[in-house]
């Protein structure tokens, strides 16, 4: 199981592209609604998560959580105790950890990316505490993931496909977007 978290604020883009690339590959992905049963994105949409953040279940099922970007729903993110404790399972287990745009910064708050290679929207550079900034689209570091923006969010939606469900997954899926 792979939990998306929304908060108000969210970069629409950053969470859609993942959510649809992996569900297309046929993972299992949750929404999670932080800050309330409805959230509302930065650009006004208005999205029904499929739990809220005190209904998870951080056990052996998850895979991976992904963190999408935007303004003010990084800081939204970043303020939820759920979201922390999910964070710190992840970290702990082995599990996965992707975000975007300013939501690596984050991760770089909790000192997870001293001496990883990341990157993130630019601007956010030094709240990605110890981290070696690439710069790249997409960058994949140990179990963290992280990526630059809304422009990449497809990459990175076919980045965690590739992660988590390999290789052939990942040309079929890219392929079949017609992706170049």
């Amino acid at each position: 199981m792979i939990y998306v978290f929304l908060a108000n604020g969210f970069e629409e883009m950053e969470a859609m592209a993942p959510i649809d690339c992996l569900r297309r590959a046929g993972k299992q992905v949750v929404t999670v609604a932080v800050g309330g049963a409805a959230i509302r994105s930065s650009h006004g949409m208005h999205v029904i998560p499929d739990l809220t953040e005190q209904e998870i279940t951080l056990d052996d099922s998850l895979e991976m959580i992904v963190l999408p970007g935007g303004m003010p729903g990084t800081l939204n993110l970043e303020n939820s105790e759920q979201v922390q404790k999910a964070i710190a399972y992840c970290a702990a287990h082995d599990k996965w950890i992707a975000a975007i745009c300013a939501a690596p910064s984050i991760l770089g708050h909790l000192g997870m990316l001293d001496g990883k290679n990341a990157t993130c929207f630019e601007g956010f550079e030094a709240q990605l505490k110890g981290a070696n900034v690439t710069g790249e689209p997409v960058c994949v570091d140990g179990r963290i993931i992280t990526a630059r923006g809304a422009g990449v969010a497809l990459q990175f939606g076919l980045k965690l496909t590739q992660l988590l469900c390999g290789d052939t997954a990942y040309k079929k899926l890219h392929d079949s977007m017609l992706c170049e």
